[in-house]
């Protein structure tokens, strides 16, 4: 507060002083009244949740001695480290559907990628996660991929891409997302963090930093070098010199990924804002390789999952809870301590880019509800009860690529339900292209990893896996009378879980 000095006479002078104490009384009560409400508020609790585009675990915190990936180990280091998470669509837009809404994409209208010759879109009724923060007070931001549609129904309040460079320069990403948390200090934020890496892109083979020069792509980022020899390929890949190559290329792009983690990380510790920011990590879908991404086999849907909760005590630990995209709203909207306000009905129809046309009139608000369920309470030990059972849905890759899939995971069995098992099995064009499988075309193999070429191409109508005794899905007990009655079990409740979301592909199990 400023000194005033007055000078005058006697009489005034007094009431002079005596209004100015009265002033002051008022200033020293709103001041004691504004640290009374600061006190009893809730703290404020942020939201960084980071987003790796086709990544599998390939990181070091899961094992991967080849991987160069210091800031998802120190994130899992002082955080939590899931063992069993899934995403529900093995799709890059499909699945940042399901991330955003805690609902899978059959029931939401987003198929597939968001791009307007495909036309997936999600219905404008749907509340999504920016939406429901940004009503509760929070400041929303996105920066990198995006990949959903329609934007009214995904809505940040700000999108900071500023020379990101196709969301692959980190270290330009990291910058941005710094800056616009050190500027939100008044409100609680969201902010969704979302590289293209290490999704293939540019260089030989697609991921490399690299260009036909060889110059640097992304002179801001630091650019290590893999030998080829020494990678270890995974057992659902084949071992050839391209798949070698292919790789050594990929642990490129993700330690390019893991410098803006590190800075993100450095950041929070540095400006103490550790203390109160939720932080999740996770990937869309597995990696570009075939028989991973756009497919709900165990590499293409069994991902990575850190989370550092700043309420937690038991940080650096695991947990197996089977969680999967569906829960990561919940989770979120927990954590923040916020309830979205109820609804009108959802009925989607032909004006549903219009979120008031697709609402009743005249009928009750619903509360908003989700496929999924937090897991904020299951984090906390290492093996909480109840987080043995998920589902997965994936319909489309692009348009051109239709060949629905329903999943059902439950203790140690997975169920497949090959919807179009009379079709061949669809390639998005960059796998159909990448060196690894016009490796396997050219040669003329008859494996391709766990399985044989044929049985990739060609599914049957139904798969059934021990995933624990057999994690690669290399035997299909679907037809063994022994796993009859395992079968038949699980069938029941993937279609009555398939009527409780309201899959449109439910009617299959009849129809055709």
């Amino acid at each position: 507060m400023s000194l005033v000095v007055l000078i005058m006479g006697g009489s005034m002078l007094s009431t002079c002083i005596r209004w100015w104490m009265v002033l002051w009384g008022v200033m020293l009560a709103g001041d004691c009244s504004s640290t009374a409400q600061a006190k009893d508020a809730p703290p404020r609790r942020n939201v960084l949740l980071i987003v790796a585009d086709d990544l599998g675990f390939q990181i070091g915190a899961y094992g991967d001695a080849v991987a160069q990936t210091p800031g998802l180990d120190r994130l899992a280091a002082s955080g939590i480290r899931f063992t069993r998470a899934h995403c529900t669509t093995a799709s890059c837009s499909a699945s940042r559907s399901v991330l955003m809404t805690g609902l899978h994409n059959h029931a939401t209208g987003h198929y597939g990628h968001a791009h307007d010759y495909h036309h997936f879109s999600t219905y404008g009724s749907v509340p999504s996660l920016p939406v429901l923060l940004s009503k509760a007070g929070y400041v929303t931001c996105s920066i990198g991929k995006y990949h959903l549609a329609p934007e009214s129904v995904y809505h940040f309040q700000e999108y900071r891409n500023e020379k990101i460079q196709g969301a692959r320069n980190s270290a330009q990403m990291a910058k941005n997302a710094v800056a616009f948390m050190e500027e939100t200090r008044d409100e609680p934020f969201f902010l969704y963090y979302c590289s293209s890496d290490p999704h293939r892109g540019s260089g030989p083979g697609g991921f490399s930093n690299w260009n036909d020069k060889h110059e640097p792509l992304h002179p801001d980022c630091e650019t290590v070098s893999f030998d080829p020899q020494a990678i270890v390929v995974p057992p659902w890949l084949p071992d050839l010199p391209e798949v070698r190559a292919e790789l050594a290329e990929y642990y490129q792009a993700i330690q390019r990924f893991d410098q803006g983690v590190v800075q993100l990380l450095d950041y929070l510790d540095r400006s103490g804002r550790s203390q109160d920011t939720l932080v999740i990590f996770l990937t869309d879908n597995g990696p570009p390789f075939p028989g991973a991404k756009t497919n709900l086999h165990q590499p293409g849907m069994h991902l990575p999952l850190l989370v550092r909760n700043p309420l937690m005590k038991n940080q650096g630990s695991t947990c197996d809870a089977r969680v999967s995209w569906v829960d990561i709203v919940p989770t979120i909207l927990e954590y923040c301590q916020v309830t979205p306000e109820p609804m009108p009905p959802v009925v989607p129809g032909p004006n549903d880019d219009n979120p008031e046309a697709a609402r009743p009139r005249n009928r009750p608000a619903q509360p908003v509800k989700f496929h999924g369920h937090s897991f904020l309470h299951a984090m906390t030990e290492e093996h909480p009860a109840g987080w043995d059972t998920l589902y997965a849905s994936h319909t489309f890759h692009e348009i051109t690529m239709y060949y629905p899939m329903r999943v059902m995971i439950a203790g140690d069995y997975k169920l497949i339900f090959n919807i179009a098992h009379q079709l061949p099995y669809p390639f998005a064009s960059d796998i159909q292209a990448s060196p690894t499988w016009q490796a396997v075309l050219k040669s003329g193999r008859k494996e391709y990893g766990q399985k044989t070429v044929e049985s990739y191409l060609h599914r049957p109508r139904f798969e059934l896996y021990n995933i624990k005794a057999d994690p690669w899905e290399s035997t299909n007990l679907a037809d063994d009378p022994q796993f009859s009655s395992q079968l038949n079990q699980m069938q029941v409740e993937l279609q009555r879980w398939q009527k409780t979301t309201r899959d449109p592909w439910e009617l299959k199990w009849e129809y055709e």
